[in-house]
């Protein structure tokens, strides 16, 4: 197979969960460790970072390879899902694998694939893996996929284990409570190995610290050190200034970050803790602020809250769960617009109506799907937002919708894309 096959047959041989949703997921990692016995342990010739969370992981990830590559370190990057390339999933020193590496990987373990018959991120998981090993990276950043106990990644024993924001998301595979997901986030912790938490949750604290207590693990909960303030946004500029303090000692630097979320003062204070918390490396505040600085360049992360276009001013953004669109709506609510167009999709796992029910009344809504079979009919959708009080049309693809929108939108407006990863992967 050439390189297109291959994609092709991991796409749609392999069970995936960006596919089929939780069938493809798996509750124990026997497959994973009989690919890691196969591959000779490849992750133990880095040193490895975890994250996992539910929001923010993916920003994390991109942000601390950006830090470690401004030092010098190779530096490999394995996050999920991809955009448009499935080689965005793994990364050394922001390249993507080439093309030949996927397609040698997949032919050299054929057996295996035949005889094991492992997931889509199973299979890739084993390769980032292999991948990095080959390229003798110093250092790999690992996302986890789902969860953390049972995430294909969560063989590997890392220097420092991170974990974002605890949220509503996937809480029919990970437990039905804010509390239970956490547990299962909190897998990723191993024995004597730091851990930095991003956010002090009411729900979560006690797990993590308990957790923290029966591995012997120091952990530090990156709010209770830092405190992030994002300064003013200027809608015409496609960075954002942020004030880091050290509550301790009072000491503030401010960082110019090419990601405008409002959401990423808390990824921020995360990185700055991340830092401090990381054994064995000489990582700089500078090499911090710079790194931070770079990461759209050193890294290529797209998606989030990215500016598409101006006159009327376009941006989309991969935030899918509840608290991932509040950050999102809030900040919406505060760029000044003569009127909002909000183009949405969503996938069918998703408690759809919750997540209507955030929307402003005030928008005007084009509904629409991605073009993967998890995404939820349009048709289904429009029905769904009209019982929720919201005005719209549906439309077949996610190009018509926002041609549409295009069309009506003056100068003065602002068109939003979201609602799923998938959806704003079709116009990035």
């Amino acid at each position: 197979m050439g390189y297109d096959e291959t994609v092709e047959f991991l796409f749609s041989q392999l069970p995936a969960y960006h596919r089929i949703g939780k069938a493809a997921y798996k509750n124990d990692l026997e497959t994973t460790l009989a690919l890691d016995r196969l591959d000779k342990h490849p992750h133990r010739k880095y040193k490895t970072i975890h994250i996992a969370g539910t929001n923010g992981k993916g920003s994390i990830s991109h942000l601390i390879a950006s830090v470690l590559m401004e030092t010098g370190l190779k530096t490999g990057l394995y996050t999920s899902p991809h955009l448009r390339d499935f080689r965005e999933r793994i990364k050394v020193n922001g390249k993507m694998i080439p093309k030949n590496a996927v397609v040698k990987y997949i032919r050299e373990h054929s057996v295996a694939i035949d005889t094991l018959k492992p997931s889509f991120f199973e299979m890739t998981a084993a390769m980032a893996f292999s991948y990095f090993a080959d390229a003798e990276v110093d250092v790999a950043v690992i996302e986890t996929g789902l969860g953390g106990r049972l995430d294909s990644t969560n063989i590997i024993r890392p220097v420092l284990s991170v974990i974002t924001n605890i949220g509503h998301d996937h809480m029919d595979l990970l437990g039905g409570t804010l509390e239970k997901v956490a547990a299962e986030k909190a897998g990723i912790i191993k024995r004597k190995t730091p851990v930095v938490i991003s956010e002090t949750q009411e729900e979560t604290q006690r797990i993590f610290l308990e957790k923290a207590m029966e591995t012997g693990s120091e952990i530090n909960f990156a709010d209770s050190r830092f405190l992030c303030v994002p300064e003013e946004y200027n809608t015409h500029e496609n960075s954002r200034c942020f004030l880091i303090s050290e509550l301790s000692s009072g000491k503030s630097v401010r960082v110019k970050l090419p990601l405008a979320g409002d959401y990423q003062a808390k990824n921020l204070q995360a990185l700055f803790q991340i830092f401090r918390s990381l054994p064995g490396f000489k990582v700089s505040e500078a090499d911090i602020v710079r790194g931070a600085g770079r990461v759209v360049k050193n890294t290529g992360l797209k998606g989030r809250w990215q500016i598409l276009g101006r006159n009327p001013l376009t941006i989309c953004d991969t935030g899918h769960n509840r608290e991932g669109l509040e950050y999102v709506l809030r900040q919406l609510g505060n760029v000044p617009k003569k009127k909002l167009y909000m183009i949405l999709g969503f996938v069918t796992d998703k408690d759809v109506s919750s997540l209507l029910s955030l929307m402003p009344g005030d928008a005007e809504y084009y509904f629409t799907r991605a073009s993967v079979p998890r995404a939820l009919d349009e048709n289904l959708l429009l029905r769904k937002a009209v019982a929720a009080g919201l005005r719209g049309r549906s439309y077949p693809d996610v190009r018509s919708a926002l041609k549409a929108a295009k069309g009506l939108a003056g100068r003065s407006d602002l068109i939003f894309i979201g609602g799923s990863t998938f959806v704003v992967a079709e116009v990035v």
